[in-house]
């Protein structure tokens, strides 16, 4: 026998998995998750999760992008190779702009994919849940909350009480 990955209950409805979802976040739970056929507006707030940290790493991105344009007009025309054109500067701010403006648009989308990647923890060609035969409905018509065995809190008896207070159905102890 393997060791228990956790626990799934399905709920038929947005009300129901939205209100389990508070009970559960109430009941102090950690490693959990909700998942659903379709985004629910307030669910992230109703689990009790922090702002995402993709935005910053876009942002930080974005700023990397339009020094490094910056730096390298500024590297080519001051620095490197130095050529007065037309009377103009060795460097100009107005003439690198359209360089580090699209440089700042290509290192902030490279950040926001590979920040999701990391922090999703991405490619995950593996998860114990989607071996559950009532999972494949979670992308239709059914919502689950999955309460993971690693959770401080967790014990079985107590989670699954826990899980049919709330209005869960067909909760199943998933093997990891």
């Amino acid at each position: 026998m393997s060791k228990a990955y956790g626990i799934i209950a399905a709920f038929d409805d947005t009300r129901e998995i939205f209100q389990a979802c508070e009970q559960v976040r109430d009941a102090g739970y950690t490693q959990w998750d909700a998942l659903t056929p379709f985004p629910i507006h307030g669910l992230d707030r109703a689990m009790g999760l922090r702002r995402s940290k993709v935005p910053r790493l876009s942002l930080i991105g974005g700023i990397a992008g339009f020094c490094t344009g910056m730096a390298l007009i500024w590297w080519t025309g001051a620095a490197d190779f130095r050529l007065i054109v037309g009377g103009k500067p060795y460097f100009s701010p107005m003439f690198a702009f359209p360089i580090s403006y699209e440089l700042s648009i290509l290192f902030t989308a490279f950040a926001t994919i590979l920040g999701m990647f990391f922090l999703n923890r991405l490619p995950m060609h593996y998860h114990p849940v989607l071996k559950q035969p009532q999972f494949a409905r979670a992308t239709s018509d059914r919502f689950f909350i999955v309460i993971e065995a690693t959770d401080p809190k967790f014990d079985a008896a107590r989670t699954r009480a826990l899980l049919v207070q709330a209005g869960g159905k067909d909760i199943v102890e998933i093997e990891g």
